[in-house]
């Protein structure tokens, strides 16, 4: 889509990525906008120009994106970890967390990859747990792992903008484009208990990913047991036994980490701590304070404070 139309292009933007209090502004330049996407439910290739000025805050639901510019400027994390964007080097956006930016004049490509997507791949490549992925935007990747990239991005985008992939090879170049995307972006994952690994422990470990993957829905010990093929006891049983604790206990172990995580990577004007707690289904202020303590030696109020 494109145009000339500076409403309609802050518009369009604003809703395809989750924005708030976009301005956009004409700038000496007549304006115009493009925005193009080819790809799949996995991995999309994008890119986007547009002459003027446009800023705002904004928090990419169920993707991960990483993006580059050819023209203009462009910075990141405006107020917190700011990333001033250089010309052809790609960098991700900030994870878990909403982020201010400002875009002057710009073209840029990007890739976004489905959420579910990209933690699945990095708990395969990684020996990791099928759970959000932190990403340091501020970090600069390693020049020899960037030359990697770029041939395996140059790969796929021949295919996908100038062929017709079948889906077999899409799901080939979007696993690609994934595991080169990992071994280039400095990030976290969550390391797999070494008792998971065990040959024994198969649906335990597919128990554990099944809570770490849908932590932010409701769930109960009887719907995680159906789907790796145990009774609620057994299942409850193997937990006890391998990790220590019940189900509930590790999903709300699992729940306060991801509170954890949004309010290190949040600041007190973006958020508050009782936003971030009932957005992971904690319901008493006290009870999860307490909790927060035992588990990370502070107030959630002192983390989001830092």
């Amino acid at each position: 889509m494109g145009g000339r139309d500076l409403d309609e292009a802050r518009a369009m933007y604003e809703d395809d990525y989750s924005g708030t209090g976009f301005v956009a502004e004409l700038s000496d330049e007549a304006f115009a906008y493009r925005y193009t996407v080819a790809g799949d439910a996995n991995m999309t290739l994008r890119s986007s120009m547009f002459l003027g000025s446009i800023q705002g805050t904004i928090q990419p639901e169920n993707e991960y994106v990483v993006s580059w510019i050819l023209g203009g400027s462009g910075v990141m994390d405006l107020g917190g970890d700011e990333t001033a964007l250089v010309l052809g080097r790609p960098a991700m956006f900030p994870t878990g967390r909403p982020f201010a930016f400002e875009f002057q004049d710009y073209r840029q490509s990007l890739i976004h990859f489905n959420a579910g997507f990209l933690e699945r791949v990095a708990a395969e490549h990684e020996d990791a747990l099928h759970a959000p992925i932190h990403f340091d935007h501020a970090a600069a990747p390693a020049p020899e792992a960037l030359v990697r990239w770029k041939g395996v991005v140059d790969e796929s985008a021949l295919l996908i903008l100038t062929g017709a992939p079948t889906p077999l090879q899409m799901s080939e170049l979007s696993r690609r484009t994934a595991t080169a995307l990992l071994d280039t972006f400095p990030h976290e994952t969550t390391p797999l208990p070494p008792v998971l690994l065990k040959p024994r422990n198969v649906r335990l470990r597919r128990a554990v990913d099944h809570l770490h993957a849908h932590a932010h829905e409701p769930l109960t010990t009887s719907d995680v047991a159906e789907v790796v093929g145990l009774s609620p006891r057994s299942l409850q049983q193997a937990f006890q036994r391998q990790l220590g604790v019940s189900p509930t206990e590790y999903l709300r172990g699992i729940r306060l980490d991801r509170v954890n995580v949004e309010l290190l990577h949040l600041a007190p004007e973006h958020s508050t701590v009782g936003e971030v707690a009932a957005r992971w289904g904690f319901t008493n202020p006290g009870r999860f304070a307490g909790a927060y303590l035992a588990r990370f030696g502070e107030y959630p109020r002192d983390t989001l404070g830092r």
